[in-house]
């Protein structure tokens, strides 16, 4: 991680699911899986954050507010669907009120299979959405430089 110069901070948001994937996120907050040596702190605040990190399934009431969030966290961002209703909907998917994963909304670059997603998985997912953010990193450091030019 040579360019990502602070910890990076994760904003969780639950879409719409059975709190199963919200019960192992937080299981990886506590000590037994520690993801918090990774320097990773949990956020409430979508400025703050670099990775949106969203369980459960998207309805049309919680599209704006997905939206909103996103849009809200600056650059360079990263989202992780986690659980397989984040993925695809899951079993939720037929729905008359779901529009399915997260990727029908917002750009996914990482996805954490499972139902429920265990902590390790979980834990997995975000280790690759730091390396994800440090290529975008790299990417938007380049572009000030030839923008400088």
């Amino acid at each position: 991680m040579n360019f990502v110069k602070k910890s990076p901070w994760i904003l969780h948001y639950d879409g719409s699911s059975c709190n199963g994937c919200d019960i192992e996120v937080l299981a990886c907050l506590t000590p037994l899986y520690d993801v918090e040596r990774f320097g990773i702190i949990n956020t409430g605040n979508p400025k703050h954050a670099d990775i949106l990190l969203i369980t459960g399934s998207v309805n049309e009431q919680n599209i704006p507010i997905v939206k909103q969030l996103y849009e809200q966290m600056p650059e360079p961002k990263v989202v992780v669907a986690v659980g397989i209703c984040a993925t695809s909907g899951g079993i939720f998917a037929d729905c008359y009120n779901i529009v399915g994963g997260v990727n029908k909304v917002l750009p996914v670059d990482v996805y954490v299979p499972g139902c429920a997603a265990r902590p390790e998985s979980i834990i997995d997912g975000v280790v690759k959405a730091l390396a994800v953010l440090e290529e975008k990193q790299k990417a938007l450091n380049e572009k000030k430089v030839t923008a400088k030019k």
